[in-house]
């Protein structure tokens, strides 16, 4: 199994056949890429991600192989050879193809000729070796059989039909060409509207298959569920039926017009449809890679943006008639007051607004100000602006996509049940400037609106991608165990939600954890968990150091061998760079743990538990644009990107509604990949290009990154 993998993702078959064992043992993904480099021969996430995603789909083909196996046996048709074939076979397509001839079949016209006994017949017209057909015909014509020679070749003809469509070589050749030259032709529906002209561009739309990009695919395929379209992807017809005649109509046929027709109905009938379909669920596969590789790429940026950690923040969620929740938090995010404050219109109450945000960022002795960058968002940040604090502040716009989602969940009621949504919602804006990874892993990624056409790809590949992301990104920064939530636990490899949970209880019955091995105390966590989880958690103050890096509990008798070589506590061997810049890691090695490994304990002591995320940096919008009716053709602006996609990358410019920079106006230069030029979270200089304020279009162009 593991040469058939190794051949399909080009990794080395030692290494795919230890990962696999690993990963069938329980090994996280993140486990194996950091602490089982040796076995892996270092492979990093992708390339095991690649390797776990062949195994799945390599074993569902086995299963279905096993079924075909079955179905055929038990049909009484199970030869040797075909036995043989079928078992050599590791391909989806020409498992299906070979298994189409054996497929049960009902109520098909080749079905009902078989009911007339016409095989023969079409045997004889396969052959193409007689000029005598009708004279053949004649023998199956009468009671029980066909009413005429006319009906009796055609019904024989159907059968001739079936045997070409179940060709392989036939289906091989033409799907091949299906592939490289079919059209995609799109027109409104019979019957249908698209009064909102969502679909304007595919109303009369073609495009051959192999130009047609991801978002594009979608969005045909999804104004066809709705019935608003109507799709056909077909190539031309005649150069079809010539690569089916050179195959099939042999060079002295007695019959070449009676099988050619034969040819035409097959591909009409039955090889056509079949091929479209195929080719739909190929294209659709395909789309559904791109655009879910879009998203998870948009995911992890946007939970490694930057955190501001151990600030109090004043959170402000803003609204205009229903007033500005605000919430003030500790350092660690626990709520310490929420009120809420009228600072614009219809109250307007201006002055009793400043008076109160003045006396919380002294009564609670606030750091930064967090302001949610939704409805009334930059109003808020122009009024904190004319606020005489007592102590210099910075205000920072938070991307609040989402928040409603989470302040209306069950882990925001089990958290504050006491308080509305409004509170749970200005709580979540405030602990996304501290910590975005921590906050954004309680909702749905499908709901923080970084996807596209998310709705409309296959679900459980959506799901296994986002959770890959989620648990990568969780991992790479690390969990401090005792102020962590839930939420964020469950993502720790080997935790999951059940013992996530028994860890927070465990942690609010014992108090703080005052070592990682006292995890080993929570229920349901036991060895193999331990093992999983233990080099991903921190904890800051526990009684041994190690205890707060990235070194795995494993590994804890070499540092410690190396420090008392060193004549050093192990407290003061981490961070000695003088000491371990003079290690020859090759010393160290055992048969347990091989140079990289070593390699990667000595870096991690130099520099603990180091934030693999960037620093924060606010973005200043232009003070004189508040609003989309601000903004003129010919301005240039600054803007954030807040969404990729494969066409190109939206920017919020302060005005409550994103702009897009079209892969075209990126660069004077082609550009295959949005990702090249752009990431979640730049930071940009733009150009109004085009704005149509009624259909709330904003296209930019790209000047330069800041």
């Amino acid at each position: 199994m593991h040469e058939i993998i190794a051949q399909q993702v080009n990794i080395a078959p030692k290494q795919v056949a230890n990962t696999i064992k690993l990963l069938e043992d329980g090994a996280t993904i993140p486990f194996l890429a950091r602490y089982r480099k040796e076995a892996t021969g270092n492979l990093d996430e992708v390339e095991i991600s690649s390797i776990r995603d062949a195994l799945t789909r390599l074993k569902a083909l086995i299963h279905r192989k096993e079924f075909i196996i079955n179905i055929i046996r038990e049909s009484g048709q199970l030869t040797p050879e075909l036995l043989d074939e079928l078992n050599n076979c590791y391909d989806e397509t020409t498992l299906e193809d070979i298994y189409l001839p054996f497929k049960p079949k009902r109520n098909t016209k080749a079905e009902k000729a078989r009911s007339m006994g016409l095989e023969y017949l079409a045997a004889s017209i396969m052959a193409q070796n007689t000029h005598r057909t009708e004279q053949v015909a004649l023998n199956y014509v009468g009671k029980d059989k066909a009413a005429s020679v006319t009906e009796a070749i055609e019904y024989a003809g159907y059968i001739v039909a079936e045997w070409i469509s179940e060709s392989i070589p036939v289906r091989n050749r033409l799907r091949n060409y299906f592939n490289r030259k079919s059209i995609i032709h799109s027109s409104l529906a019979k019957n249908a509207t698209d009064s909102e002209g969502v679909y304007r561009n595919y109303h009369d739309f073609s495009e051959p298959v192999f130009k047609t990009t991801s978002h594009r695919l979608l969005a045909l395929f999804r104004g066809e569920n709705e019935g608003i379209l109507r799709i056909k992807i077909q190539p031309d017809l005649n150069e079809a039926l010539e690569i089916i005649e050179k195959i099939v109509v042999k060079k002295d046929s007695a019959n070449p017009e009676l099988v050619r027709n034969i040819i035409k109905d097959s591909y009409k009938r039955l090889l056509a449809p079949s091929l479209e379909t195929e080719l739909r669920t190929n294209l659709k596969s395909e789309a559904d890679k791109t655009a879910i590789d879009v998203f998870g790429k948009n995911l992890e940026q946007l939970l490694m943006m930057p955190p501001m950690p151990q600030k109090r923040i004043l959170a402000i969620d803003p609204g205009f008639r229903t007033g500005c929740k605000v919430v003030c938090l500790d350092e660690n995010g626990q709520l310490l007051h929420n009120e809420t404050i009228y600072p614009h219109p219809p109250q307007k109450e201006t002055a009793l607004a400043m008076k109160k945000l003045n006396s919380l960022v002294q009564q609670f002795n606030i750091d930064v100000i967090a302001i949610g960058n939704g409805t009334a968002g930059r109003e808020t940040e122009h009024f904190l602006s004319k606020i005489r604090f007592a102590k210099p502040l910075t205000a920072v716009m938070v991307n609040e996509n989402g928040a409603s989602i989470y302040s209306a969940s069950a882990a925001a009621r089990r958290e504050f049940p006491q308080y509305d949504i409004t509170v749970r919602g200005a709580v979540s804006i405030g602990r996304r400037l501290a910590d975005p990874l921590a906050e954004l892993v309680k909702i749905d990624p499908k709901a923080i609106g970084v996807g596209q056409y998310q709705y409309d790809v296959d679900q459980k590949e959506l799901k296994q991608r986002l959770d890959d992301v989620v648990m990568s990104c969780v991992n790479r920064v690390g969990v401090d165990l005792n102020t962590a939530s839930a939420e964020l636990l469950q993502y720790v490899s080997g935790i999951g939600e059940t013992v996530s949970r028994n860890i927070v209880e465990f942690r609010n019955q014992n108090g703080s954890f005052l070592s990682r091995e006292q995890l080993l105390q929570v229920p349901k966590l036991g060895p193999k968990a331990y093992e999983q989880a233990a080099g991903f958690i921190r904890l800051r103050n526990s009684v041994n150091p190690l205890d707060g890096t990235a070194v795995h509990p494993e590994s804890y008798f070499l540092v410690e061998k190396i420090a008392k070589e060193a004549k050093l506590s192990v407290a003061d061997l981490i961070r000695n760079e003088d000491v371990l810049n003079s290690l020859k890691p090759e010393k160290y090695i055992t048969e347990k743990i091989g140079l990289q490994t070593i390699i990667d304990i000595i870096e991690e002591l130099k520099k603990p538990n180091r934030d693999p995320r960037k620093r924060l940096r606010q973005m200043e919008f232009s003070k004189e644009i508040h609003r989309v009716e601000d903004l003129k053709e010919g301005m240039i602006v600054n803007g954030v990107v807040t969404n990729i996609t494969g066409f190109g990358a939206f920017v919020d410019l302060g005005v409550h509604q994103d702009g897009l920079i079209h892969i075209s106006n990126m660069s004077d230069k082609f550009v295959s990949d949005p990702y090249k030029i752009v990431s979640i979270n730049d930071f940009l200089e733009v150009e109004i290009v085009s704005l149509d304020i009624s259909a709330k279009r904003i296209n930019l162009k790209l000047i330069r990154k800041i």
